[in-house]
């Protein structure tokens, strides 16, 4: 049966050229994976951009500490006809009397004393920057425990295949072994049409698990920030981490970024509530200024003399002012039953953080023990199923065994082999979600 092996060939090659390329794959190691997650991330790239603002806004005089100086110059003309009317004399009269003047000048102001205000100012500004480092620092631990996911489901599908390669060799024998035996008359017709329905069966699960296994490389690249069509063959395996202790996560979990951001929201929440009280205190302003102005007027008549009227004054002036709050209509008392408020919410926010951490943890962790004995379990029952297999195979190779038990024992192998990639991944995936609720994710492996 040359032509069934030459088959499988085909449907292999052509499955590999389903997602359009199938050459020069990359090898991707999960270390790797992880690394350009790092670089290319966009989500990652997107937090880093909006702590750079967080931290350009990190400065005295965006606290307000700093004065502020203003350089001032304004010209204006005028052009009139005036008529001046004086008793017992005739009127005087002057059309096209032009006027200009000129003011310039530099002028200061500076808040001195705002009730502490830029002092809590500038506090809230140094929270706001430590807030987003933790969010830039949390997407970074998401993002890559998402690409960690998205690598072993990789790694998953691409065993799923090799399974079913196994069962396709078996079938492509059995329908081999029919054929033969049809040939010697010892197998009826309708057991090579049967054989070959199983066969063809297993060729089209093939082409749907080659789909799956597509999609699963272009989430990857997604999440990795690069072409989803770029070819590539994970290196690493799927190997669970044997030793995390429910003890260890549930006192780790303080070092979750989530609840790190959560306090700082509630550092924030204080000082919105004193700055809200401080506005019962004091203003003090200092001010000055060094101006010169002048003003020009033609004609100008003095006495009995017609000219132009030229007036300059330059010189500086300085000052102080004192604004005490009296009464605003309650508004101080508004704000600081809003900032009370709104401090009591950060502190409820934080405590819900902490009691759904804490629920992770637990079905976390049920999932990862639970996974860790079925492991065991299910090792030995794939090396069962495959001894299973091939002794059903030889026996029916033999006439000693029926087509419906080859192929039970068949299925068996391969249900019995995605089981057990299911449950190693559905382990790495728990221990993956303690890693990251504890913020020990990238311990090991890379440096953000």
């Amino acid at each position: 049966m040359s032509s069934i092996k030459a088959t499988v060939l085909l449907l292999s090659f052509a499955a590999l050229l389903l997602p359009g390329k199938a050459f020069s794959q990359e090898q991707l190691s999960y270390e790797q994976a992880l690394r350009i997650g790092l670089e290319n991330n966009f989500d990652i790239k997107v937090a880093t951009t909006d702590q750079q603002i967080l931290e350009n806004n990190v400065t005295l005089g965006n606290a307000g500490f700093y004065p502020t100086v203003d350089g001032r110059l304004t010209r204006n003309y005028n052009r009139n006809d005036t008529r001046d009317q004086f008793s017992n004399n005739e009127p005087r009269e002057i059309n096209n009397l032009k006027t200009q003047q000129t003011n310039m000048g530099v002028f200061l102001n500076w808040t001195i004393f705002d009730g502490f205000g830029m002092f809590i100012a500038y506090d809230r500004l140094q929270a706001l920057e430590k807030s987003g480092e933790l969010f830039t620092k949390a997407t970074i631990e998401a993002s890559l425990a998402a690409v960690s996911d998205a690598y072993f489901e990789v790694v998953r599908q691409a065993r799923r295949i090799r399974s079913l390669e196994d069962a396709i060799a078996i079938s492509e024998q059995r329908v081999e072994i029919t054929q033969a035996q049809y040939d010697v008359g010892v197998s009826a017709k309708v057991e090579i049409l049967r054989a070959q329905v199983d066969y063809n069966t297993d060729r089209s699960e093939y082409l749907l698990q080659q789909e799956a296994l597509q999609n699963a490389r272009i989430n990857l690249n997604q999440l990795l920030g690069r072409d989803p069509d770029i070819e590539f063959v994970p290196t690493d395996s799927i190997v669970v981490d044997p030793t995390i202790q429910y003890d260890q996560i549930s006192t780790g979990m303080a070092a979750n970024i989530n609840l790190q951001r959560l306090q700082v929201d509630r550092e924030i929440a204080l000082l919105n509530m004193r700055a809200a009280r401080n506005l019962r205190l004091p203003f003090v302003d200092l001010n000055g200024s060094y101006s010169k102005n002048q003003s020009e007027q033609n004609p100008a008549i003095v006495g009995q003399q017609i000219g132009t009227n030229v007036r300059e004054s330059v010189g500086f002036s300085y000052g102080a002012s004192l604004n005490l709050p009296i009464f605003n209509g309650f508004e101080v008392r508004r704000q600081t039953q809003n900032a009370r408020i709104a401090m009591e919410s950060s502190n409820l926010a934080y405590q819900q953080e902490q009691n759904r951490l804490q629920s992770e943890v637990a079905r976390a962790y049920n999932i990862y023990s639970n996974r860790l004995q079925l492991l065991q379990l299910e090792e030995s029952n794939v090396l069962l199923a495959e001894e299973n297999a091939a002794i059903a195979l030889e026996r029916y190779r033999l006439g000693l065994l029926t087509a419906i038990e080859l192929r039970e024992a068949q299925r068996n192998e391969l249900v019995a082999a995605n089981r057990l990639t299911d449950i190693q991944y559905e382990a790495k995936a728990a221990e993956t979600q303690l890693k990251f609720i504890t913020s020990t994710l990238l311990q090991g492996t890379v440096t953000p």
